[in-house]
């Protein structure tokens, strides 16, 4: 079987308070681009995970992956060889292994269904693997695992990701936060939350890593409706109108400044 790992983006995140337990309380606007990581399966007397692709050795130790913590929780016959061809890069704020737990969650599904506690399971797994499961836009309160849907009206816009192929880890970017709680996400559409929403994690972000700013900085002025960072960072993603200006967006970015990581897709 084969199954993506769809890239996840924070169209908006509004962090409104850090809690007693050290975690910090969401609202944030997933969504979810049609591209990202290919993970294969095989039948194999035991669960076994290789990594193949431009990120693979970034992944760190097999053992240790999201992947087979999910295969470790969720019932699925005879062991299961997976192969990932990372595509995405790693401590990127795209949700990248949680977005590979949650096709493990869709290929068990397809071949044997799911747990009525599956929600408690992914959510054991990691604070975005909920949202990943299904990869449909959604709203996100809590620490993100509390999801309400949302109508999908951005479906098909187009979506270019670029990163500085810069790792970013999660914690020091929460930790750098003001602590500012600067209102909750817009009502409305899924565009009108998007334009109207802001990134609370930017500022700590790009002070961690200040090419970030620099993404910003071009892509804002490539002509997209919106231009932001994805969750912690240090992946950017603007939204354009039309496909060839993001075409022309991505063509001047990989001209101007070639050691960039970059991938176009449109929205799910």
């Amino acid at each position: 079987m084969k199954e993506t790992a769809y890239a996840k983006v924070n169209l908006a995140l509004h962090v409104r308070r850090r809690r007693d337990d050290g975690y910090h309380d969401l609202e944030t606007l997933f969504a979810f681009v049609d591209r990202g990581d290919s993970l294969t399966v095989v039948s194999a007397p035991q669960d076994k995970l290789v990594a193949e692709g431009e990120f693979a050795a970034a992944m760190g130790d097999p053992a240790s992956n999201i992947v087979l913590s999910a295969l470790a929780r969720l019932s699925h016959g005879a062991g299961w060889a997976v192969t990932i061809d990372k595509l995405l890069p790693v401590a990127a704020g795209l949700g990248g292994g949680s977005a590979d737990a949650g096709a493990v969650f869709r290929l068990i599904e397809r071949a044997h269904g799911l747990p009525e506690d599956w929600r408690d399971i992914a959510v054991r797994l990691g604070a975005d693997v909920p949202a990943c499961v299904a990869s449909q836009p959604c709203i996100g309160r809590g620490t993100g695992t509390a999801l309400d849907t949302i109508a999908n009206s951005l479906r098909g816009t187009p979506v270019l990701l670029v990163n500085p192929r810069q790792m970013l880890p999660t914690a020091p970017v929460f930790a750098g936060w003001n602590g500012n709680d600067r209102g909750p996400l817009p009502e409305g559409d899924m565009l009108r939350i998007t334009i109207e929403g802001r990134n609370d994690l930017e500022t700590s972000a790009i002070a961690l890593c200040p090419e970030i700013g620099i993404v910003l900085d071009v892509l804002q002025r490539t002509g997209a409706l919106v231009a932001r960072m994805s969750g912690s960072g240090a992946t950017c993603f603007a939204l354009y109108q039309r496909q060839d200006l993001l075409e022309e967006a991505r063509r001047a970015i990989a001209a101007d400044n070639p050691g960039w990581w970059t991938m176009t897709g449109a929205l799910r």
